[in-house]
Formats: structure tokens, sequence, C-alpha cells
């Protein structure tokens, strides 16, 4: 009820009211009166009577009623003039710098991905379209209603802040603008009236009295009038109200429809109205029968009249109030005060804190109001924000908590503002600093989850509300805002009040610190799986703000290092416990660790430890900014106790190897899950990864042994290392081997895992390009699936683009598919098989596909580990641990039980990761000693490898156990390791000497390298020589195949040739076609001189019994499976209304528009027509017995699925073999010397004129004279059309019979939408008619794909014409022939004038193709005889192919010259050429005939051009249509595009002259009446007048509608798109017919329409006309296309728009931008064209059957 929209009327209608309200309007005006007394008067006199009628307002008229009665004086008051005059001076006076626009839901928005200062920066389409940010990498995305549009908000972009339209409102500022339009009189009166208004709001909003109004308000008695209404909740569904509502109050369907659309909207609506007691009980009914379908009641109250009436206006006040803000920054400011403004020496909040508290309890309608109204005062004036944001702080314990305990969305509560407020830089400081809004949101989420407290204070979320638990996600949602942008500047005071928030920030997170404890289950599995979803959950939700934290500590160094203690305290207050039990001792190797003892598989452990990580990652910071050497300041070394801090990541670490050693399998699928997630993307940067980084914090600072004891201890495993022999226990063996396994893989990664900022030298895009490097080793990957591996910061970004092109290269997708990364070449040297974000299908997979590529280049097999970059100081003593003892020990003991074939006490993984290991201490050496000289370099892993295990005689050393390994058949795959490593031992070995040695270490280092090179090169000969080897004997045996392969054809040349002849039958006539001879006359279809029909023996295989049988007419029917659908692909006209149902249309003529066809398709597929028979009633039998499941197709209508290829089908074509007919050329001449054209019309005119007498037996003839010599001439008798040739017609086997029936009759009740009857009269026309366009959509295709018209038929399409076509023919012999030569007349009716009937259309208004194959078609029915049946001989059929061709052809000339050469030449050609002479004459005679209507001064050069053009796609048709039914081979031009050539080739082929002209010559005395006739045809003559307009050939090719390049244009247009029914501004689903370009309203109520009784959705009712039912559409805010067919069948199908890296975005999830691919959208067309789309459909249904929850009849 916007005040703008009604400003028109409404203001006329209250200027005519203006005298009569003057009295008020002066009472208003006096200084005397109480402004507040006079104005709530006003209201109590007219407010109760405009909204008296609440159960059916009238909108309008209310409307109409407060402009007159109170807002046009108010106005009047206020501005002290006109109101419209002052507005419009006001609205002209400039605009502000914000936008401001508030979004809808599924309104787009954009954000620039280089300008914006976080994600939250959005834009409205019309600023974004007027920026700068246009060019740049934005990203598009649906709102969820409620934001705002940030342009002209300085603080919310980097560069560009203003788009062009905002810009001129900065031109001045907003003040001095206002200052010149805005004197002090009316800044007074604001004053005065802004009080008043806001107060009557903000009291009437929140009046809780039902039955009584505030004292000033009443000034009349109280009537007994009152309303029950009902609110509107989140709890109850759409269907659960209307039931309560019908059964309560016992009103109609529609009518409880309306009221719960009308609640759902606005949030409440008044149910019934009358005296108290009735609405009363009204309301007990409502809530008792809706607590009969839901847990709790519907929220009903019953409000007195003149109470509803008041909140009604009040909110109307509000709108009026939201439309003047938008004017004025003085109004702005005015009204920001008063709502500020708190009473002196009062506790009470001020107005807007009043509205804001109550906000949970106003319904869905005033909240909107509300929110509105703060956005267009408060968020356009900076100054004032800060002040609303200080309140909003004030009380945001209390409103958060107000919205936990609501059950409405968040977008309508006033929480969801904070985004508006949090994370605007400036505002965000000050309310850190000023109001300590960390502390408060923080206190806030632990005072909404106290009941998830169990005894310890620890979070337990068993039981869990996950409606709650999204609500207070919201808080956590807060917390992320106000951490958005980092500080720059740090004042003391933001320094202390961080650090108090991140202190209260670690009490969460304390609660969270060892949450959740489980204990490993034993014995019996669990019953029941604990909750597991909501920890996690909570755990993603606080993964970025954890790192925001730890960025922030790290912005300052001495916040950095305060907080680090704060954080070590409380990780030290959490690990106390359980401290009291005594230590163990454990030894080996000489070294002993003290430790408590504990163990995973025994004890309780949790997989949360948020506080411990969090330490994790500021030890890192410390490192990396150095201030790591203060840390001893802040937290005494004895206080460090790292052996503490390691303890609890170590036991997650190894409760994920036990989970791995399938130890903990009793404990069900919560584990399993929560270990997935522990590991997974979402989470692992504050999971994993962090305890992976504590345990380096512990290898650096802890002696290198004792912390390899401790890891063995915690794994279980001290027995696993020493002399005790396991035990035999299968079970417990591979237990141990896969622990060690886990053990090894961790030890890997703590030595070799150095990518961290701080850990060592790297920066982020270093870590992100390794990510990346070995993402890409797995294989090529989409950016899409890139982005979704890699973590996101608290932007949402993974800085991918930053990188990508340096490690990889691009290659575009095709026409299906997406693009995909590759690495680059030189990148592959980073692999690292043990990458520690491997899951272990994609380490096996990375290390398949690196050891193939190796091998493809002819190296070695080996993938060493890169040599990693340094550790940092503070984490360069992790090394040791790679040559400390007992490292030695473990690595000594497994290589000894691979070379002593302890097959059961090792595995090959576990013998890679020693190897692994011991390359990472070969590498470390090699490159400190590289560096220092030897004697500085400490860490000696050469010589403690190489040292002896122990003083025993058979101790060995590394070395010598590698020598051995490589001797071991199990480990074959690792043999060119093995030897890398033998290698890197004597490299290290050589750099000790050649430092030690430096005398001759020149000449030695030259040998060593020389003596390298040629083992290395050695080597490679060596494998060359096998790869060639293998090669030759590859050769060999090939050559061997294919002498046994020639044995075997000679030996069985018999079968062989057989099998040849069986194969590819239905491509026999191509063939035939390519190799035919070329003389000239057998490439002619018709007349005398008709080339042979090519025919041959076919023998088809059935595809459900796979016997072969032969095509015969005597034979049981074959059949190949087909589908029957309408269509409208070929419409000239799509405004034209189509005929839903065919009871009464007589579709014997097709009207030139082609508006709606019959189109029979194959899949080519063939089977025994009592095969499909078979199958078909199994399915039905099938379909019976499974009745609840939905099925894709509909068995009452005939629908199956092909059994080969799942096609969608509806019937069968019977295959009807081609009858061979051959003309003998002498007979053919004699005949030519008799039967001109004229001869045969007197012959047929004289046979039909017989017929028409024999069947009128008597009566009064009713046809007229057929010719002017009349019927008695003797020689011209009954029988002489048989004299020139008969025969006697085919004769099918009873099996092809029937199923002629069935297939006629499915094109029957298919093409005209009606029920199946067998004897109906327009089967034949049905048959011709589906013949006919089935052909022409051919045509269209292949004209359209630029392919020739014969030889590039798909195989399924040629046997399914092929088939079609012979069907048409054969089916006559089905129905009575006398009803054939009925419909033959009609047909001839519409080429011979003397034929005509009452119904017979004119010339123009009948598409000619279609006439041409029914009288084909339909002409053998004049030779039946009653005594034989006969059909014409060869001769005969020749000739009446020819005459009836021509004679059309003639018809359709004059078509195309009166619609089409009408217009006056544009260009000037002199073309003198024969054709254009004969054009210019022949045009002449037509201005005769038409009384000069037609215009003889257009040239006969361009009449000669329109009619070639306009005739060619007929030609076309009727060579398509002649070859498939006379089986003549077509000329060589056919069968390749050449425009010149085919014309040529056409005419030749079916005996045309080119100069088509020359056919009027040849005939004209037979024609030159029947040109006359034509001629004077009232629609002929009208439109040649111009009074009418007939269809222009050549008819338009049919396309998709032409789409826009970019994405963001179709957005725009669907911004503006406004749902004609509807006069809500709500968000509408606009979806846009890609047929027809119309944009419709998809999936809501208003636009549903009643079709025969049904309720159909916009799409669904559009479809029915403008595609007969299959359509398609593109969803526009979803960015999918959607295919449906009918009412109950559709699928989504990816749009035509890709991204930059070849992605489609369903849903703008990714919101990259997006741009047209021509060649997907071409394959949408021709989907289109070929009619698959119902074939699409059926197919995407049965691979996604989650669909059928859909209800398509309601999109």
């Amino acid at each position: 009820m916007a005040d703008g929209a009604d400003r028109g009327p409404a203001a006329g209608a209250a200027g005519g009211r203006a005298p009569a309200q003057a009295p008020e309007r002066a009472m208003w005006c006096d200084e005397r009166f109480d402004f507040q007394a006079t104005f709530l008067q006003c209201l109590a006199k007219h407010v109760p009577n405009i909204y008296s009628a609440e159960m059916d307002p009238l909108v309008e008229k209310q409307e109409e009623m407060v402009q007159a009665a109170i807002l046009y004086p108010l106005e009047c008051y206020l501005f002290g003039e006109d109101p419209d005059i002052f507005l419009e001076k006001l609205q002209q006076s400039g605009t502000s710098q914000l936008c401001g626009k508030v979004f809808k839901g599924g309104e787009t928005t954009y954000s620039c991905r280089d300008c914006a200062v976080d994600p939250t920066c959005v834009l409205c389409i019309d600023c974004f379209q007027n920026s700068i940010h246009k060019n740049h990498r934005y990203k598009m995305h649906s709102s969820t209603g409620g934001g705002f549009c940030d342009c002209g908000d300085t603080e919310a972009w980097k560069a560009g802040p203003l788009c062009t339209k905002h810009e001129t409102g900065t031109s001045s500022s907003p003040k001095e603008n206002s200052e010149c339009q805005l004197n002090e009189e009316i800044m007074e009166h604001s004053r005065r009236v802004f009080p008043s208004v806001i107060k009557y709001i903000v009291d009437m909003l929140i009046w809780e009295e039902e039955k009584e109004l505030p004292v000033e308000l009443t000034i009349r008695e109280k009537v007994d009038s009152y309303y029950c209404v009902l609110f509107n909740d989140e709890h109850h569904s759409y269907d659960h109200v209307i039931y309560s509502l019908q059964r309560a109050l016992g009103c109609e369907l529609g009518e409880a429809q309306l009221h719960t659309t009308a609640i759902d909207k606005e949030g409440r609506r008044a149910v019934k109205a009358g005296h108290y007691a009735s609405c009363q009980e009204a309301k007990e009914e409502i809530k008792r029968h809706s607590e009969n379908v839901s847990q709790r009641p519907l929220h009903v109250e019953v409000l007195h009249a003149d109470v509803m009436a008041h909140q009604k206006f009040a909110l109307r006040l509000g709108s009026w109030l939201n439309k003047l803000m938008s004017y004025s920054s003085d109004f702005r400011q005015v009204f920001c005060q008063i709502c500020l403004k708190e009473e002196a020496g009062s506790e009470k909040p001020c107005f807007i804190s009043k509205l804001m508290l109550w906000d949970a309890r106003l319904h869905k309608g005033a909240r909107k109001v509300l929110h509105e109204l703060i956005f267009s005062s408060f968020f356009m004036e900076m100054e004032y924000k800060k002040l609303f944001a200080v309140e909003f702080v004030k009380y945001y314990k209390a409103l958060q908590k107000e919205y936990i305990n609501d059950d409405h969305d968040r977008v309508l509560s006033v929480t969801a503002l904070s985004v508006q407020m949090f994370t605007v830089p400036t505002l965000a400081r000050h309310l850190i600093e000023e109001q300590n809004v960390i502390t408060t949101i923080t206190e806030t989420l632990l005072e909404v989850l106290p009941e998830y407290l169990d005894k310890n204070d620890k979070f337990n979320f068993q039981g869990y509300s996950q409606d709650k638990l999204n609500r207070v996600y919201s808080v956590i949602y807060d917390l992320r805002y106000i951490l958005v942008s980092k500080p720059t500047v740090w004042t003391d005071r933001l320094r202390e009040r961080f650090l108090e928030g991140f202190v209260s920030f670690l009490r969460i997170l304390t609660c969270m610190q060892g949450m959740e404890e489980i204990k490993r289950q034993i014995g019996q599995h669990i019953e029941v799986d604990p909750d597991w979803e909501a920890a996690i959950a909570i755990q993603m939700q606080l993964k970025n703000i954890l790192l925001m934290f730890q960025e922030w500590c790290a912005c300052d160094e001495e916040l950095l290092l305060r907080s680090y203690r704060e954080c070590h305290r409380a990780v030290m207050r959490c690990s106390t416990n359980g401290r009291s039990r005594e230590k163990t001792v454990f030894h080996l190797c000489g070294h002993t660790l003290e430790s408590r003892p504990y163990r995973v598989s025994a004890d309780p452990v949790s997989i949360h430890l948020p506080l411990s990580r969090t330490l994790a990652g500021l030890h890192v910071r410390l490192s990396k900014t150095g201030a790591i050497s203060r840390l001893h300041e802040f937290v005494s070394p004895e206080e460090f106790q790292v052996e503490l801090l390691v303890e609890y990541p170590l036991r997650c670490l190894v409760l994920v190897a036990q989970v791995a050693a399938e130890m903990w399998r009793r404990n069900g699928l919560s584990l399993i899950s929560q270990v997935f997630y522990y590991q997974d993307v979402k989470c692992r940067e504050e999971m994993y990864d962090k305890d992976i980084i504590m345990l380096q914090i512990g290898a650096s600072l802890m002696d290198p042994n004792q912390f390899l004891l401790l890891i063995l201890q915690r794994y279980e495993l001290a027995d696993a290392f020493k002399k005790i022999k396991p035990t035999k226990d299968q079970d417990l063996i591979k237990q141990y081997n896969v622990l060690i396994e886990e053990m090894l893989q961790i030890l890997i990664y703590v030595v070799g895992e150095r990518y961290v900022p701080g850990i060592s030298n790297v920066t982020k895009e270093d870590v992100i390009m390794r990510e990346i490097i070995h993402l890409l080793c797995i294989e090529p990957m989409a950016h899409s699936a890139i982005t979704k591996s890699l973590p996101e910061n608290e932007n949402n970004e993974t800085g991918l683009e930053n990188v990508i092109d340096k490690v990889a290269t691009f290659k575009k997708p095709g026409v299906s598919g997406h693009g995909v990364y590759e690495l680059k070449d030189e990148c592959l040297k980073e692999f690292n098989m043990f990458f520690y974000h491997y899951t272990k299908t994609q380490h096996s997979k990375a290390e398949h596909t690196q050891k193939k590529r190796r091998k493809q280049e002819n190296r070695d097999e080996a993938l060493p580990p890169p040599p990693p970059p340094d550790f940092s100081p503070a984490f360069s003593n992790v090394v040791r641990i790679l040559n400390c003892d007992v490292m030695m020990h473990i690595l000594r003991t497994l290589l000894q039980r691979a070379v002593e074939l302890e097959t059961h006490l090792w595995t090959e993984a576990m013998i890679q990761m020693v190897l692994h290991l011991l390359s990472l201490g070969l590498l470390e050496e090699k490159q400190q000693l590289q560096k220092s000289p030897e004697e500085e370099v400490t860490f000696d892993f050469y010589h403690k490898a190489t040292r002896m295990g122990s003083s025993a005689l058979n101790a060995v050393n590394v070395l010598m156990l590698l020598e051995k390994l490589k001797r071991v058949p199990q480990l074959e795959a690792q043999k060119d390791t093995v030897s890398w490593i033998l290698q890197m031992f004597d490299m290290v070995k050589r750099l000790r000497e050649k430092s030690s040695l430096a005398t001759v270490g020149a000449t030695s280092g030259s040998e060593a390298a020389k003596g390298d090179e040629s083992t290395q090169d050695k080597e490679k000969a060596e494998r060359k020589r096998k790869a060639e080897a293998a090669r030759l004997h590859r050769q060999k045996i090939m050559a061997q195949m294919s002498a046994l392969q020639r044995n075997f054809i000679e030996t069985h040349k018999l079968l062989y040739e057989n099998t040849l002849e069986a194969q590819g039958k239905d491509d026999a006539i191509m063939e035939e076609e390519s190799t035919s001879s070329a003389i000239d006359y057998s490439r002619i279809a018709l007349g005398p001189k008709r080339g042979p029909s090519v025919t041959e023996k076919e023998v088809l295989t059935c595809i459900l019994c796979q016997e072969e049988q032969e095509v015969k007419l005597e034979s049981a029917a074959m059949v190949l499976s087909a589908c029957v659908q309408k269509s409208t692909a070929l419409t000239q006209n799509r405004s034209r209304i189509l005929e839903l149902s065919g009871d009464g249309l007589d579709p014997l003529f097709m009207h030139p528009d082609l508006p709606c066809g019959t189109h029979t398709g194959s899949c080519g597929h063939v089977m025994h027509a009592a095969c499909w028979q078979k199958y078909f009633e199994a399915m039905q039998l099938n379909f019976r017995q499974r009745l609840h499941v939905e099925q894709i197709f509909d068995l009452e209508n005939g629908e199956y699925l092909c059994p080969l290829c799942k096609s969608l089908c509806n019937t069968v074509i019977p295959i009807v073999p081609l009858q061979a007919q051959k003309i003998n050329s002498e007979d053919a001449e004699a005949v030519a010397q008799i039967l001109s054209l004229a001869r045969w019309l007197e012959i047929v005119t004289v046979r039909i004129s017989g017929y028409s007498l024999k069947n009128t037996k008597g009566e009064k003839q009713s046809l007229p004279p057929f010719t002017n010599k009349g019927t008695g001439n003797s020689a011209l008798e009954f029988h002489s059309i048989l004299s020139f040739g008969v025969q006697s017609s085919a004769k099918y086997s009873s099996s092809i019979k029937e199923m002629l029936i069935l297939f006629a009759t499915t094109i029957y009740r298919v093409g005209l939408k009606v029920a199946p009857n067998e004897a109906d009269s327009r089967i034949p026309m049905m048959t011709w008619s589906t013949c006919a366009f089935t052909i022409q959509c051919i045509e269209n295709l292949l004209e359209t794909e630029g392919k020739p018209l014969f030889g590039s038929l798909q195989n399924r399409q040629h046997s399914g014409l092929k088939a079609l076509v012979q069907f048409a023919a054969a089916q006559r012999t089905t129905s009575p022939q006398l009803l054939i030569q009925k419909h033959l007349i009609r047909l001839l009716g519409v080429l011979l004038p003397n034929f005509k009937g009452e119904d017979t259309p004119s010339l123009l208004e009948v598409d000619m193709f279609h006439i041409l194959v029914g009288a084909v078609l339909s002409f053998p029915s004049l030779y039946w005889e009653d005594a034989v049946d006969l059909q014409p001989s060869s001769i005969s059929s020749a000739y009446n192919h020819l005459y009836l061709f021509h004679l059309t052809t003639l018809a359709h000339i004059m078509q195309i010259i009166i619609s089409s050469a009408t217009e006056s030449p544009t260009a000037h050609s002199s073309d003198n050429s024969e054709e254009a002479r004969s054009a210019q004459s022949f045009c002449r005679e037509v201005c005769q005939y038409t009384s000069g209507c037609f215009n003889q001064d257009i040239p006969g050069w361009l009449v000669w051009d329109c009619v070639k053009k306009g005739i060619m796609p007929y030609l076309r048709c009727a060579a398509l249509f002649f070859h498939y039914l006379l089986g003549v081979s077509p000329p060589e031009e056919l069968l390749q595009v050449s425009e010149e050539g085919q014309f040529k080739a056409l005419c030749s082929y079916l005996s045309l002259p080119t100069n088509l002209f020359l056919l009027f010559h040849e005939y004209w005395d037979t024609v030159n009446p029947l040109l006359q006739r034509w001629c004077a045809d009232p629609v002929v003559l009208s439109c040649l007048k111009g009074k009418s307009i007939a269809i222009r050939y050549p008819r338009k090719r049919n396309h998709l509608i032409e789409l826009p390049e970019d994405y963001s244009c179709l957005l725009n247009q669907a911004s503006q798109f406004r749902c004609p029914r509807s006069s809500d501004d709500e968000q509408k689903h606009p979806v846009l017919c890609l047929f027809c370009g119309a944009m419709l309203c998809s999936q809501n109520t208003c636009c549903q329409e009643l079709v025969n009784g049904e309720e159909l959705g916009a799409c669904t009712s559009h479809a029915l006309q403008c595609g007969a039912g299959v359509c398609m559409f593109l969803k526009i805010r979803e960015c999918k296309v959607v295919l449906i067919e009918g009412k109950t069948r559709g699928c989504l199908y990816p749009a035509p728009y890709l991204d930059e890296y070849g992605e489609t975005d369903p849903g703008l999830k990714r919101g990259n931008p997006l741009h047209l691919c021509q060649e997907r959208y071409r394959k949408l067309h021709l989907l289109w064209q070929q009619h698959c789309i119902i074939e699409e459909i059926a197919r995407s249904q049965e691979t996604n059957q989650i669909f059928f929850g859909f209800n398509w009849q309601l999109l």
C-alpha cells in the first residue's frame, strides 16, 4: 500500500474534498490548540469508519478515504502548501547519495570481489548496471530479503562507491539541498507532527488490550463488534491452517485458501466478524481443530473492531512516514531525534527501542513496515545509524533471546539488521570500544545455551532442537560480522576491549573443549547413534571466527602475547583434570618416558578441542611475527608444560587412527561421521591441521626421543617395537599394522608438512598453490571442484584465482561437460605422495596417476618427496626426530621384518612410509650440507642410518637392509624408490667426504657425477630396450591375430557374407543411392521416365527375442517403437489459440501457419509385433502389482520405454515393405501420346461423377457439373480410368493389418486429444497429416543444420520416416474406400474449383504440401470397384503422381506470387533472363484476372526470385516424400549442400522445368480456367487489396528466442517484471518461455488458471498453447532450464549460460558472471526441433526419480 502508487487519484479525490476538511485543517494550524489532542480526535472520529469492513475490505475505497480525511489535511499542515507541488519540488532538488533500496526475497544482488570490503557489501541491479563494478570480478546471488543496497556507502567499497545515478547526489551535500527547501516553519511543523504520529504508531503497535482503546481515542459508545483474528506462525503448514478453518468455521475451500494466503503474506487476518461471544467461540474451535493436526494450537485473538482499525491505520501511517523519509534528510533527522529521545527522568526505553523490543510479538506486516522505516531513516543518516547501533547493542541480549524463542524467519526479525551495522568498519570499532560489543555477543551466546551444559560445564547437544540451534547461529554470525575487517590502528582502549571480548570468547571455547566425550564400545554395539551434527555444525560456524580472532590478535605484538597467555591459561585449566593418577614408565632404546597412564581405546576421548587448536594458531603467529622471542615474559617455561599441550591433540589423532583400524566399529556411524568432518575441508583448518601443528610444537620443544616414546605409547604400539613376539590373532595383527601405518603417516606430516606461514617462511599463496598442485595431481579438475576442495576465508574467498594460472592451464569444455584445469608439467616435481590433506582414496589415485605418467615417459616409478622448505627458527628442532635413536629403531625394525619376510607383521604401505621418512631425512641432511660447512651440521641422519642396530653378530644397519629389500618379491613396486634412496645415501656420503677432503674435492666430485650419470644412462638404455622388445612382441601378436582372422573368414565365407547382408539393412537404400548407376532417367521420381525403385531383401532382428525375420507383406508384422506427439515447432503464429480438445476439429486441411501438427518420431529399434505386445502386457501387469510406485510413463495412454534405449514411446509403426514398381518404357511412351493433363482431368472428373451418381442412387445430384462438356460423352465413360493400367491391391497379413489400425488410432487419439475410435472418419486424415508434418519437420531440421537433403539423416530418422511413409500409403486399405474418396474430393476442391464445396477453404488458407500428400495417398481409392480390389499400375500411378504434383505446384506458385511477391523492390537489378520474362508475362495475366488488384509493375526478376526462394522448402519436402514412397534414388547433387545445384536437381527429380513458369505455358489451356477461378477468390482479392495478410513464403525458420550474451541483462529484465495479476510487490519467480519470449509468473497462486476444471500453473497452462503441452522455460532467478510435457511431467536441464570456467551455475550458488554459450543454446534448439524434449524428460526422470515429489501441474 505504498503512498506513491496511489498518489495521483487519491490526491485528486482529496482535492475535491478539501473544502469539507477546511475547518479541521484550520484548527490544526491554530497555535492555541494542542496538536496531539486534535490529531487523536481526528483519528478517533475517522479511523473506525474507514476500516469498518475488515472481512471484505475495499482497499481502494479505504485508501481514498484515508487520503481525504486524514493524510491530505496533515500534509497540507506539514508543508504549508499543496502536498503534490511541494513533494515534486523536493524530489527535483536532488537525490540522496545513499541508494538505500531494501531487497525482497529472491531479488538479485551483486557483490564485487575486487572492491567490496566484505561479501555483505552488495548492490541492487540498477546501481550495479550503472557502476564500474560491472567490468570487475563480481558475484551474483539471490537475496533472502531484508538486505540493503550499499551504493553510496564509502566504507563498503575500496573503489567505486557510487554508481552514475547516485553521483548526482554528491554534487551538493544533502544538507544544503534540504536547507534551501525546508524552511524553519516546515521544520517546526514536523517537530509538532512527528512526535504525535510516532507516539500513535508505537502505542497502537504495542497495544495489548483486546477490547479497549486508549482513552484519548475513545469518543463514541462502544459497540459489540469484534473480529476473530488468526495470526501467522512458521509451525503450521498451509494445509493445517486450511483444514482448521474449514472445520472450525465451516467455510468453503476457496475462502479458507484466501484467508491462509493473506495470513501468510500479512501475518494476520480477520476470519470471522460478529459479537464477542461468537468470535470467542470461533477462536476456541480453531484452536481445538488445529491441535488435532499439530502439537500446538494456532495463535488466535479476539480484537475489538476499533482496535483492529487503529492498528491497521498505524501501519498505514508508518508507510506514509517511510515515503516521507525518502524526500528529505531533514525529515529523517527530525524523525530519528524523536525516536531516540528518552523521557526525562524515566527508565523507559525510547520509541525505537520499544518497537525493537516488541518486534518478536508483532505480526509479519507490522514488522515489515517497522524495518522499512528503520532502513529509510536511521540507515540513511550515518550519525543516527551510529546512535541506533548503540541502542541495538544496549538491548542486544534481550532482542536475541526474543528471536530465539520466536518462530518467524530471521529475515522478519529486527536482529537481522545487525549485519547493516556490525560490518561498517568505523561503527564496528566504535561499538567494540564504547559498547564492548564482542563481550556482549559472546555472553549472549552463553546465556542462550545453558540447557546444553552438562555437570562439568561442557556443552552436550544430545536431543538438541535444530530450529533453536539455527537461531543461535545468528549470534555467531554477528560475531563474524563484527570481526570481518581488521583494525589498522590500535588504541589502548580498543586493545583492552578486544582482549576482554577474547577472554569472554575463550569461555565459550572452554565449554567446548572436550565436549561430548566418547568411550570405546566393547562387546555390544551401541544401541542408538548419539547426536553429533550439532557439535560439528557449531565447529563449522566457529571456524572462520577462530581464524579471525587469531588474525586480530596477530595485528599487534603486545595483544598477541597477552592473548596467548590467556589462551594458555584456559588450556591449562581444562587439562589439569585427571592428574591424580600415578605416572607410568616406558623404556625403549635406552630412553625412558614417564607419563600418566591413559589409553584412547579404554578412556574417554573428545574430538572437540578448540582451545588447544586456538593456542596452536596463536603459537604459529608468534613464530611468524618473531614475537615468540618474548614469550617467556608472558608464560614461564615451568608453566608452559608442553607435554600437557600435546596430549589432547595427540589423543584425537590416535582416535582417528583407531577408527581406521576398525577398533571403534561398535560405536556406530556417528563417530565415523565426526572423523570425516574432522579431516574435511569445511573443518580441517581449525581441527586436524591445528592438531598436526600442536604436535610440531611438541616436537620442537620436547626431547625427540621422549616425543616419539609418547607417540608410541599413545598409539598403544609400545609392544609392537619391542622384541616381544606379537599374538597370532589375525585381527589384532591387522589392527597393529593399521596403527603403525597411521603413526608413520603422522610422523611424516610432523616432519614434512611445513607449508604453514610461521612454521616455515612461506606465504598464503604458496600454501594455496601447493593445495592446487596436489589436487590436480589426482586428475584434471573443474574450477568449482577445486574451489570446493579449498578452505574459504571469512570473505568466502579461497585465493584460487590469484595463483591458478601459475600452476595450471585451462582446457575449455565442449557442447557438454565443463572446462578443466590441467597441471603444468613444471609443477609435477612438487608432488608429495604423503600430502596430509589427501584422503586414502585420493592418495592411491594420485600415486597411480603419477606412476602411470612416469611410466609413459619411460622414467623410473620412484616418487620421492620434494625438498621441503626450511623450518622457521622456532620449529627448527622438529627435524631432530628424524635422526633420533627411537626413530632409527622404528625404521630398522620395520625394514628388518620386511627383509625377513614376516609377511603378517608388515605391509607394503608401511614400507613405503619408512622409505618416505628415510627420503625426508636424507633430503634434510643434503640441504643442510649444501648450505653450511660439515662441522656446523649437527643433523647426522647418514651416520645414524649406517650405524649398526646393536653389537650383536647378526646386527644390520639401514643401508644393508635397503640392499636386501631390493630382492623382496612383494616389494617389486618399491624397487625404484629404494634405488633412489641408495643414490641419495651415496650423494650425502660424497657431500660429507667432499667437505672433509677438500683437496681432491673437484675431481672426485666430477667422477662421482659421471658415475652417477653412467648408472642413470644404463638404466635408461635398459628401460628403452625393454619397451622396444614389448612393442615388437605386441606387433607379432597382432600379425598372428590378423592371419587367424583372415583364415577364419576364408573358411566360413558363406556365413560371413550372410552376416554382412543382415547387418545395417536400414542403411541399404542409402548405400544403394550412392552406388547406383548415374543414368539420368533413373534419377527421376515422377512421370513416364520414372526410375526403378531400389528395393532389397530386408532382414531385421527383433531386439526382444533376437530372432531375424525378412520383412514381407504376408509375414507376421515387425514394428518400430515410436512416439507420436503434438508439435508447434513450425508454427508461424504463436498467438493463435490452439484447440485443446479436437472433438469438433476437421484435420483434413492444414493452415499455412502450421499452427499445430502431429509429429511421429522413432528411436529406430525393431521388434516383432507379438513380442512387443507381450512386453507391453508384462509392463501393465508389473505396474498393477506396484501401484504405490509412481511411473515415469502413462500406461493408460499406451506409453512405455523402448526396451533397448529407454526412449519414451507411445506406439509402434508397422514396417511395410516397399513394393518394387518398374515401368515399361514402350508402354510409357504409348500412354504419353494419349494421357495429357486435360485428358487426365476429364477421366478423373467422370470417375468422381460416376461414384457420386452411384452413391446418391437416383437422388438429386448434389455435385455441380464437372466439365463444360457434360458427362454424356460416350468416350469418357466411367471405367476409362482403368484402361491405363491396373493391378490387384497388395494383400497384407492380418498381423500387419492389426498394427496398421493400432498405429493409425494412436495418431488420431494423440493428434486430436480424443478417445480412441477405430471407425472415426478422421483417422485417414490424421495419417496423411502426420506424414506430411513429420516430413516438413525433417526438411526444416536439415535446412537449419545446413545438411544435404539426402544421405545425412540419422539411422533412426531414416528408418522412422521410411516406415511412416509406407504406413501412410498402406493405411488406406484398412478404411472404407468411399470415405477415402470423399476426403480426396474435398482435397481436390482446393485445386479444381469445380469440386469446390461449401467447406472448401481458399487457396491461401491451406498448406499445399499437406494437400499433395493427402491427394497422392488417397488417389488409388478411385480405382476401387465393387467386385475387385484394384490399384493403379506403375504407369497409371506415375501419371497420377506427376499430374497431382504439377497441379499442387502450380497452386503453390500462385500462393507465393499473391502473398510474397507484392512488395516493391528495394534493390534494382537488370536481370533479363528467360525466367524473368516468363514471370513478367504471367504477372500480366494475373493482373488481368484480379481486375487490376495485382500490381503488374513488379519486375519479373523479383517475382522469379520470390518464387524460386519460396518454393524450395515445398520441393525439398516433395522430394523426401516421393523418395520414401517410391524408392527412386535421388540425383547426386541432393547428397551435398549446394544452393543452385540443389534447385536444378530437385526440378529434375520431380519432373519440373527449371523455369517453373513454363509449367503454366505447357498446360495453359487447362490451367487458364483454374487460374481465373483462383484469382477470383474473395480471400485472394482481400489479400491483394491489403485488407488481410497471408503467410509469406518461404516461411521463417523457427528458432529459440534470442537471449542476451550477459546473464545479468536477464536478471535485470526479471527485476522489472511485474505480475499482471497481482498488485503486491512481493517477489515472484519469473520464468522465460524460450519458444516465444513470454515472461511468466511461476509457482504462484496469483497466476494459476482453471483449465477443464483443473488448476494449472502459469507455465503449464502457457505450454498448452505455446507448445501444445511441450515447452521449454528458463527460470531466471535460478539459472535453470525447465522442460515440461503435459501436466504431470517435467525435468530440469542445464542452462546455456556458462561462467569463465566453462561451468553452469544452477541456483546461482557460485555467483560468477555468466555468459551465453551458443553451442549449448544450439543443442537446446535441436532438442526442440528434433522433438526430443519428451525423451529427455523421460530419461531425466528415470535417473533422478527424486523429482517425483514436484507438482509440475502448478509450475
